[in-house]
């Protein structure tokens, strides 16, 4: 089928080719009732290929869009996606098929004019207001859900973990029993400290340092962000999440995983996806994928940016603690 396509697309940059060279060919031609007709009907038969390319692809490759969101916060998201694109679509295919429509209807016969306006104050008064009252709603309705996921001040016992980041890898630190974090700068980082802790800091000293992100499910995870070096960008698709880490600035973000890293596996959207890369693996001779969630670096940070990414392991908030309790602190760790 990816063949095909390739085939489908390298006739399509063909006809353009020759159509363009036409032109250049056509200088004081003058078109007949004939060719206008040929054009007219080009043009109606390009809407056909075009809308059913459309709906090929819809049915085809909407397997491989992210499965439903892992987080509650990613819900809403979700959510103005989905007004926001079926509104575009439906606007979209309404106006294209205006435009395919009116071309074949109206092409060049002789004694046949289209109507027309010079001008219209009242249709022009129409086409901007409307889309002027649609675009001003999405954007309030866009910066209400954003305020929402961004506000945590409302979060009880949230999970407090800062993420640190610098080429080609993550880190990250969690909150001791304390729940909160002890300070931290670059110019501290020496040996196995490697993020820089303020080790004369007594929050510091219970904070707990991982290379592998373990999140509760259910509970608000508040993420504190950092960088040593240049502008990363923290994303972790399936929770809906991204922000900047920004050197010398901490940035934050917050949201509450909802599905754990194995009820994500058993997801049928993430079923068929993994069957659909293990079948790509295997005509390579590649070993079979397996889902995880991933941290990955959305910035294009250096050569080896493609490869920054960490492990996400979300569970049941007993075995997280569980998991958790069974690390050591920066106190064990730096001595």
């Amino acid at each position: 089928m990816t063949a095909l396509l390739y085939v489908l697309l390298a006739v399509v940059i063909a006809v353009a080719i020759w159509q363009i060279a036409s032109i250049f060919n056509l200088k004081g031609v003058i078109a007949t009732e004939k060719d206008n007709n040929t054009q007219g009907i080009l043009f109606a038969l390009f809407g056909i290929f075009f809308y059913g390319l459309m709906i090929f692809s819809f049915v085809k490759y909407s397997s491989l869009l992210l499965p439903d969101s892992a987080s509650l916060e990613g819900e809403k998201y979700d959510t103005l996606y989905l007004i926001t694109m079926l509104l575009i679509l439906v606007v979209q295919a309404i106006t294209q098929f205006l435009l395919f429509y009116f071309a074949f209807k109206y092409r060049g016969i002789k004694g046949r004019k289209a109507l027309f306006y010079a001008d219209s104050h009242k249709l022009e008064t129409i086409w901007t207001v409307v889309p002027a009252i649609v675009l001003a709603g999405l954007v309030l309705y866009g910066l209400t859900v954003w305020n929402d996921v961004m506000d945590s001040s409302d979060a009880e016992n949230p999970l407090i973990i800062e993420v640190y980041a610098k080429q080609f890898q993550w880190e990250a630190r969690y909150a001791g029993n304390d729940n909160e974090l002890g300070l931290a700068n670059v110019r501290n980082i020496q040996g196995i400290n490697t993020m820089g802790v303020d080790m004369t800091d007594k929050n510091a000293l219970d904070d707990i340092p991982t290379r592998e992100l373990h999140l509760p499910k259910g509970r608000k995870v508040i993420f504190k962000f950092r960088s040593q070096d240049v502008l990363h960008s923290a994303y972790m698709p399936h929770f809906r999440a991204q922000m900047n880490c920004v050197p010398g600035m901490v940035t934050e973000f917050a949201f509450t995983p909802s599905m754990t890293t194995e009820e994500m596996r058993a997801n049928e959207k993430t079923i068929t996806k993994v069957e659909g890369i293990n079948k790509i693996r295997a005509e390579k001779g590649e070993d079979p994928y397996e889902f995880d969630y991933l941290l990955l670096c959305n910035k294009i940070c250096g050569a080896s940016h493609y490869n920054m990414q960490m492990k996400i392991i979300v569970e049941e908030e007993a075995q997280f603690n569980a998991w958790l309790a069974s690390q050591k602190t920066m106190a064990q760790v730096v001595q």
